[in-house]
């Protein structure tokens, strides 16, 4: 195999760092007689840390990494939002759903739905859970990191594919959940340590073009490239793609999902020793998300600054004579790390890709061993539903390589991994958040919302696609044309941070009309995961420093200040 921008150290400390967590991730969960409530959740072991810092790896893949510093270099630091927001989306999963989800004892949060409502909820969250992790936590951020190390290293993009996956669903189908969260600690602190030094060498090159320090470097950025808040209208009059008002109302459609009601990331909490160790996992993982702005979006501004300069040159989108963002990270890498550290960056790289996927892939395995094999077969002994788990882990792994080769098909990839969940995101968060908050919501409620508001948002999705707006518009669509919603020139200008919203409100008015319009549920069974009244979380008395609600204060003091110091 041809890999010309590599040297054989390079090579060396990748290989190491396959086999080596491989053999760890084996070493640490593997149990020749297991049990299905080891092997999903760990037997219930996880401390805060663990949890908080799985949390974090399950989300950050080499999508983040490459996409984050995309939108550093073309947008600046308001990119950064859709990580400072977690912060609060991650809060909402400890203190309000995270009770129910642990106090309640279920495995899946398809089980609970059905605890809350009934088992048709729970059959439809069940293929909402594998499509999600199916498609887009595995799928995509495998074709994205294909692409990278293709660009990065010159390694064939399926050979990526192939050995990635390999290494990945042997450790995670053998380890199960105990394997997959102890690998992403280690891959957690090599994922930080490797954005830290292409942060660190990024820095280190600025006065080689000029930039000597502060007011030198914001003169050489764009307007507001180093803002978190840009404003609802931008200088052409039309609606800002990243406005705040779009990141206050849009984010929360996406994040509650994401966090709150999706089993890859909610799984970590529900492995956890107790109650407290969950919560204040979630939050531990609120605060680690504070850092991606600094060392994933802003490199990418760094980037923008030497590119500008004329350190390195980006190639352009192919027929097209737009700079292509998305290979910022590999020129800055090539351009920046010696020969030796490449492996080591390459090495962070395969840890964020492999780290997602393995959180993705045991998810699945859980939600068709549990919500779809064992509920059909109860008397199903507890070794064959770990079996199942198992063999369900290749499956998935094998479709997810079939479906990463397609990758091609979407424009910006980043934007993607936020658009496909729209179809489905506001009806999923509206009947989870009001499921926990108000008891007059019913299963009828719940299954009209998840079925029209999907129906809708599946509308949205296929009318906002270049291609299909191409069609409807007999090829007329001007360059870079965005979809007949999104579009301001051809189409009807609404971002899709704002849609989210609108598909949101419609769901709560189909929630809240259903619910009055049919028989309320049995008091005493929605007593037992809903709360009293919306702000019931709060009280209790304080047990001392470690208690969750003091650890929210702190983190919500930390993210607001530093969102009023780069506003």
């Amino acid at each position: 195999m041809n890999i010309p921008n590599v040297s054989l150290i390079d090579v060396a400390v990748i290989a190491i760092y396959l086999i080596g967590i491989t053999a760890f991730g084996i070493w640490i969960g593997y149990r020749r007689n297991t049990n299905s409530e080891q092997y999903f959740l760990a037997g219930h072991s996880l401390r805060w840390f663990t949890v908080g810092a799985a949390i974090l790896t399950s989300n950050i893949s080499t999508i983040h990494l490459v996409g984050l510093a995309a939108g550093g270099a073309k947008d600046g630091l308001v990119i950064g939002n859709f990580e400072w927001m977690a912060c609060f989306t991650l809060i909402l999963l400890a203190l309000i759903f995270a009770p129910f989800y642990i106090n309640s004892g279920v495995r899946t949060l398809p089980q609970f739905m059905e605890r809350r409502y009934c088992p048709a909820a729970r059959t439809f969250l069940a293929y909402i859970g594998i499509l999600g992790a199916l498609l887009i936590h595995i799928g995509i951020s495998l074709f994205a990191a294909a692409k990278v190390f293709e660009s990065f290293l010159g390694v064939p993009m399926y050979a990526t594919i192939i050995v990635l996956s390999l290494f990945t669903v042997t450790y995670t189908t053998l380890g199960g959940l105990k394997a997959v969260v102890m690998t992403e600690n280690i891959q957690a602190i090599l994922l930080l340590g490797g954005a830290t030094l292409v942060t660190a060498l990024g820095l280190h090159a600025l006065p080689s073009v000029g930039v000597h320090d502060l007011a030198e470097f914001k003169a050489a950025v764009m307007p507001d490239q180093l803002h978190m808040l840009h404003p609802v209208v931008n200088t052409q009059g039309h609606l800002s793609e990243y406005s705040w008002l779009g990141v206050v109302l849009g984010y929360p459609i996406l994040g509650i999902w994401y966090w709150c009601a999706d089993q890859t990331h909610v799984q970590r909490v529900l492995g956890a020793k107790n109650l407290k160790a969950g919560q204040n996992g979630a939050l531990f993982a609120g605060f680690l998300k504070i850092t991606p702005v600094f060392l994933m979006v802003f490199p990418g501004v760094i980037g923008y600054v030497l590119w500008q300069k004329g350190a390195f040159q980006l190639l352009n989108v192919a027929g097209t004579d737009r700079p292509d963002y998305n290979t910022m990270l590999p020129v800055m890498i090539n351009h920046l790390v010696p020969v030796g550290l490449k492996g080591l960056l390459a090495a962070c790289m395969a840890a964020a890709l492999m780290s997602c996927m393995a959180a993705a892939l045991n998810s699945c395995a859980t939600i068709i061993s549990l919500d779809l094999m064992k509920r059909r077969h109860p008397e199903m002994p507890d070794a064959r539903v770990v079996t199942i788990g198992r063999f369900a882990t290749g499956v998935i792994m094998l479709l997810a390589m079939l479906w990463s080769t397609q990758g091609d098909q979407f424009g910006t990839i980043f934007e993607a991994i936020n658009k496909i969940p729209m179809t489905f995101a506001p009806a999923v968060t509206t009947v989870f958040v009001l499921g926990v908050l108000w008891k007059r919501g019913t299963w009828q409620a719940a299954m009209t919302t998840l079925y029209v508001g999907t129906i809708i948002g599946g509308i949205y999705f296929v009318l906002d696609m270049p291609g299909i707006g191409k069609m409807l518009l007999h090829g007329q669509a001007h360059e870079g044309f965005g979809g007949l919603i999104t579009d301001p020139a051809q189409g009807l200008g609404i971002p899709f941070m704002l849609v989210g919203p609108i598909i949101a409100m419609l769901c709560v008015v189909i929630y809240i009309v259903t619910s009055l319009m049919t028989p309320a549920m049995d008091a005493e069974a929605v007593a037992k995961v809903c709360w009293d009244h919306p702000l019931a979380f709060l009280k209790g008395r304080l047990a001392g420093a470690s208690d969750p609600r003091i650890i929210t204060l702190i983190l919500i003091t930390v993210v607001g200040v530093l969102y009023y110091l780069l506003r």
